[in-house]
């Protein structure tokens, strides 16, 4: 099928944007186990980051769902009920490309917050000219790679007082095309192209989780693919790709199902920390003879690099 993509695929790469689409979810689902989403989430707190539209909404209404209660209302700080003794919903307005107002969000939300169980990093964004943001940023770098970075870490000690929090992080099976570019993450240097500079960042997003779940044990990270869904981002930022694929698109609901899985099935932890996944399984980061892997150094050296650039916007900081 269509490549949304360049670079070199294979035949078995050619399979994969099959399996992408919605036929490929319908094909997977008859394997799937349905008792492993009959979970009562209810005294479990979840953040989503992007659940205003798309994926992350649909997945924020379907873990909603397996509480004592459904919650339809979005206003700020709007409780579901009267009752007390049910969760509330609350919605934060936070942009995800502007480190200093993550920084102070989180340590808000820690202040004001005992626990959290599950962060799941679903924004993004795929903007097609290079844009700088208020900050200086690459703005695609800075909202996908650095805005993950600063908002997991700064939660980690929320997150490490459950024995079993977990991070997810929305990635996209476009990074099994790009090779991590140490030397040039906020894309200086050649001609710009916005799909590819999203790519990098979702491969950049892969090896963070790996890397976190080496680092925090504690924790258990995952990283996913939701297959090519209709979704409003796909329709504003590719939208020849979706033009001419829009009938095979998968639903939001049906790109949002792994990230539920991954949240809430008791099933999910039995996995090793820091693998990706599709469709409930986990799959490989790298594409058969793809030199797509780097370097132990160049991951760690990932790391290092989005520590610095996030103390640069650290108060106390210089």
């Amino acid at each position: 099928g269509p490549n949304p993509y360049s670079g070199p695929w294979d035949m078995k790469a050619v399979g994969l944007i099959y399996i992408l689409f919605r036929g490929g979810y319908e094909a997977a689902a008859k394997q799937f186990t349905p008792k492993d989403l009959d979970v009562n989430i209810t005294g479990r707190s979840f953040m989503i980051t992007g659940g205003n539209s798309g994926i992350g909404k649909a997945t924020a209404l379907e873990i909603a769902k397996r509480g004592d209660y459904f919650c339809k209302s979005t206003h700020i700080e709007q409780p579901c009920r009267k009752d007390p003794s049910l969760k509330e919903i609350f919605v934060h307005i936070l942009d995800m490309s502007r480190p200093k107002m993550i920084l102070e969000f989180a340590d808000k939300f820690q202040q004001e917050n005992n626990k959290l169980d599950v962060l799941i990093n679903n924004a993004g964004c795929m903007i097609n000219q290079r844009e700088l943001t208020a900050d200086g940023l690459e703005s695609n770098f800075a909202t996908n790679t650095l805005g993950t970075y600063i908002l997991t870490t700064a939660l980690m000690p929320l997150l490490k007082k459950n024995e079993a929090a977990r991070v997810i992080t929305v990635s996209s099976g476009g990074m099994l095309v790009q090779k991590l570019n140490i030397s040039d993450l906020q894309f200086k240097t050649g001609q710009f192209d916005g799909t590819m500079a999203y790519a990098q960042n979702k491969r950049q997003q892969v090896i963070m989780t790996e890397q976190w779940a080496k680092m925090h044990k504690e924790i258990h990270f995952s990283s996913m693919h939701p297959g090519w869904a209709d979704t409003p981002a796909v329709r504003t930022s590719m939208p020849d790709f979706y033009e001419k694929m829009k009938n095979r698109l998968r639903t939001e609901g049906q790109g949002a199902d792994t990230v539920v899985w991954l949240a809430i099935s008791n099933v999910q932890s039995q996995h090793p920390s820091g693998l990706f996944f599709q469709d409930r399984k986990p799959v490989s980061t790298h594409l058969p003879l793809a030199q797509t892997r780097a370097s132990l150094e160049d991951e760690e050296q990932l790391m290092k690099t989005l520590e610095q650039l996030a103390a640069d916007f650290t108060p106390g900081c210089d």
